[in-house]
């Protein structure tokens, strides 16, 4: 199904464009890079319960806002804030599930993984330093591809996202020149390229325009038939975005010695590791004004933890393992006042 299906489905389900919920609907709003698995829990939770879940897909930034203002009952972001955030806002954050930021391109002839590129030349091209598929650091990397003497469109993100967040933190990780000039954030001042709205908008955006690059969540590549580029690691090793490679990456993650379970995990270790695996996360406050609805809230969360696994893998995002999720349900007891 394309994810185009899904937000079809989703806008009826989850009540995206209806301006007020149901009653007994869960609000939240935030992070597209989780879309598609929220929308499937919603979906089966649904049918279980009769509860639905009015998800507003509107970028990270826009959900840490909504979140902060009590508009929602919970925020969703793929940018974590920090302990001394969390704490002047009176939120409480933990992560909800993970999964892999795929650079996707549209060139002719090229297909899913054939084309490589390793951070420093994945970031000068970013930063308009390398403007044709024909130059001499791609070509160096993809000896046997045929490439285009075709300038280079870049697709990113307009919007505050937690997307963004991950993929420009990699890229500071890799690039001291990107760093210094750039730097890592959910929104940044791009040296170069066309701007879309979400993770959805870059899919669609990179989907209608030739020679082009962007960045999405691996989910939206893969149900929108992108063609996505595989990736030299830390460890000096060609990797392809595969279930394996995301758990490699997260197998690294302490979340128990994270304070607010700020873990970024870019660019880790591993012979195996994608370079570009990351975690989103929830955010609700502490003290919540409504709490029947917060309890509510967590009743789905907890229901997604125990029942969710499969769905989120068939989706190829890595659920939380087990004694991280019961880190998070004590957090929950102890941290969240719902009575």
């Amino acid at each position: 199904m394309k994810i185009s299906t899904i937000f079809a489905a989703a806008g009826l389900m989850l009540g995206l464009s209806a301006p007020i919920a149901q009653a007994a609907d869960i609000s939240g709003a935030g992070a597209t890079f989780p879309f598609p698995i929220y929308a499937k829990w919603a979906d089966s939770y649904k049918k279980e319960t009769g509860n639905g879940l009015n998800y507003q897909s509107i970028g990270s930034g826009a959900g840490i806002k909504q979140i902060q203002a009590k508009t929602v009952t919970f925020g969703a972001t793929d940018a974590p804030l920090t302990a001394e955030e969390l704490k002047k806002a009176g939120l409480v954050q933990w992560p909800m599930v993970m999964g892999g930021i795929v650079p996707v391109v549209n060139i002719d002839g090229v297909k899913p993984g054939e084309l490589v590129l390793d951070g420093v030349t994945l970031a000068n091209i970013f930063l308009g330093k390398i403007k044709s598929w024909d130059d001499a650091a791609i070509k160096k990397l993809n000896p046997t591809v045929t490439l285009p003497a075709a300038g280079i469109t870049v697709v990113r993100r307009s919007d505050g996202s937690g997307t963004t967040f991950n993929f420009t933190d990699y890229l500071s990780k890799v690039s001291a020149d990107w760093k210094s000039t750039v730097g890592a954030a959910a929104s940044v001042e791009w040296p170069v390229g066309v701007g879309a709205k979400g993770n959805d908008g870059v899919a669609g955006n990179v989907g209608q325009t030739k020679n082009s690059i962007g960045y999405v969540e691996y989910a939206y590549a893969k149900q929108n038939k992108l063609t996505h580029v595989d990736l030299m690691n830390k460890a000096g090793k060609h990797v392809s975005p595969t279930m394996a490679a995301f758990q490699a990456a997260a197998a690294n993650a302490d979340w128990a010695k994270a304070e607010g379970y700020y873990v970024i995990l870019t660019d880790q270790a591993g012979e195996q590791s994608w370079p570009l695996t990351a975690a989103t996360f929830i955010l609700m406050h502490a003290e919540p004004q409504d709490k029947a609805a917060s309890t509510e809230a967590l009743k789905f969360f907890g229901w997604a933890f125990a029942k969710g696994d499969k769905m989120a893998e068939e989706l190829d995002y890595i659920p939380m393992p087990a004694p991280v999720v019961k880190l998070i349900e004590a957090t929950w007891a102890k941290d969240i006042k719902t009575k």
